[in-house]
């Protein structure tokens, strides 16, 4: 019989709390994502023991660094950093290197751990550590303090225990599945050496901009971002220089379109007093308040003439003078500058200055276009699905199928903004109507409100037809049209129309039901 079977001496209490215990190990088992896996358990441990505290980690392989995921119980979300920090990690490492479970009255009396200064500076009491997996352990159960003053009950010890051989095939199945995905993601290997985590997407074109990204990081370079407007360089300089060494300095923006002429110097470098009308106090600049951290200036092509000489005085000296200053004053700060324009094309013209378009790209990099990164857009438009749903405080609301090729047969000529734009209204649609699901009505209203031919008929690819429609749904009109010919002329041989419209034949699948195309 089982220590934990219940038999006639056992308190009718305690077996509905043996019985309750187990049917919600159980209940952790149908979970298919591992965060929230680690999140629901570590939940139940921390009740089950009666713990103030509580933390799970789990690593890939025993011999990782770091855990590949982790979770903290008993803190704020913006706590939870110095609370995983605060947890002792000479318990934890005794834990996975012996595979025995750790317990004491108090860390700070016990001779194994009060020398350790997580300890002292925590002054950490009752703990319990029980290592998940064998053979060798991939993680622990930790647990620390408890609601009620005292040490943790034997009881309680033999529940970790329980708890965490329970959940070692769970985690194994969960690590395994996240390992494979992993291996799918192409930007799998230039995120870690980034802090990249809201750049979504996994396509080929995206993981090669991060490597570039990651190799541009470390170092104390200008940086020049390029690519088509909406494809993210705002974002993209935040996660260069919050995974470069001046992360913890200042990230400073500065939009050159909207920078009139006159009020440049001082915009850029300050004013003393009196240097101007306006100046009747010193008037501290970008530069100045960037310091030991990263000016990144956006529109860095709309910069006019005068700007440019200033700009590359800057970055050759080093030093910049203050409106109204008689003396250079050292900048330490790093540029990285963004444009959707061809520098190039503007140095020709005479319109941009071929000595600073040198000066900024010593490290170019070009983000791709949506329409490069195409099998990216359903991981976006669920991404901003759910930030719409947690910004306007929505129940959770979920693309269908349909809308889902919708959105990836569609083009996006302003790249992730548009996309993001699109998808924040159809949710605000689908949430007035009470739905659960976005459909393709939703993010495309235009188009369903329209009056509709029979099912799978489609205009003819005139230019009249098209008059009065947005840009995006002239294009969904079009590609419906020629998809059709291409259909009709191979007899509805989806594999032939795909090879002659050079496109993947899963994609044309992917269209044909995203136009709702059939067969006349």
């Amino acid at each position: 019989m089982s220590s934990l079977s219940p038999d006639s001496s056992v308190p009718s209490a305690r077996v509905e709390k043996e019985r309750d215990f187990y049917r919600m190990l159980l209940e952790l088992g149908q979970a298919d994502e591992i965060d929230p896996f680690l999140s629901d358990a570590l939940a139940l441990i921390v009740e089950i023991s009666g713990a103030l505290r509580g933390y799970i980690e789990l690593m890939f392989a025993p011999d990782d660094r770091e855990p590949a995921f982790w979770v903290a119980h008993g803190c704020e979300d913006q706590d939870i950093a110095k609370i995983r920090a605060a947890f002792s990690r000479g318990v934890m490492a005794e834990a996975i290197a012996t595979g025995r479970t750790i317990s004491t009255v108090s860390a700070l009396l016990d001779p194994r751990f009060r020398s350790s200064k997580s300890v002292q500076q925590n002054r950490i009491e009752a703990l319990i550590c029980a290592p998940v997996g064998s053979a060798p352990p991939v993680g622990v159960v930790y647990l620390q303090d408890r609601a009620q003053k005292g040490p943790f009950s034997e009881e309680a010890r033999r529940h970790v225990e329980v708890f965490a051989r329970h959940i070692t095939p769970f985690a194994d199945r969960l690590l395994l599945r996240r390992r494979r995905s992993d291996e799918a993601d192409s930007t799998r290997l230039p995120r870690r050496t980034l802090r990249a985590d809201d750049i979504v997407g996994r396509s080929r074109a995206l993981a090669e901009m991060l490597a570039q990204v990651a190799a541009a990081a470390p170092l104390d370079v200008a940086v020049l971002l390029t690519g088509a407007s909406g494809t993210g360089k705002t974002q993209l300089a935040r996660v260069i220089h919050e995974s470069s060494p001046r992360a913890h300095g200042p990230f400073v923006e500065l939009n050159c379109a909207a920078l009139p002429e006159g009020l440049l110097e001082s915009e850029l470098f300050g004013a003393l007093p009196g240097a101007h009308s306006t100046a009747a106090r010193k008037i501290e600049g970008k530069v100045a308040a960037a310091e030991r951290g990263t000016l990144f200036l956006d529109e860095i092509g709309e910069l006019k003439p005068y700007g440019q000489a200033k700009l590359l005085q800057l970055l050759q000296s080093k030093e910049y003078y203050p409106l109204g200053g008689a003396r250079p004053v050292r900048a330490d700060v790093r540029v990285i500058a963004a444009t959707n324009i061809d520098l190039k094309v503007a140095v020709q013209r005479k319109e941009f200055r071929e000595d600073l378009l040198y000066r900024l790209q010593v490290l170019p990099i070009r983000l791709p276009s949506l329409t490069e990164r195409r099998e990216d857009v359903a991981l976006l438009s669920e991404h901003f699905c759910a930030k719409t749903c947690k910004a306007h405080g929505f129940s959770r609301l979920q693309l269908s199928v349909d809308a889902l090729c919708a959105v990836e047969a569609a083009e996006w000529s302003g790249n992730v903004r548009e996309l993001g734009h699109a998808v924040e209204a159809a949710a605000i649609r689908a949430a007035a109507e009470g739905v659960a699901q976005i459909e393709r009505r939703h993010l495309f209203p235009a188009a369903a409100g329209a009056s509709r031919p029979e099912k799978g008929a489609v205009a003819p690819v005139e230019v009249g037809p098209y008059r009065g429609l947005t840009f995006q749904e002239a294009t969904r009109r079009f590609q419906a049209a020629l998809l059709r010919d291409a259909l009709e002329e191979n007899g509805w041989n989806v594999t032939e129309a795909a090879a002659k419209l050079d496109l993947a034949r899963s994609h044309a699948y992917r269209l044909v039901r995203a136009f709702d195309l059939s067969r006349r």
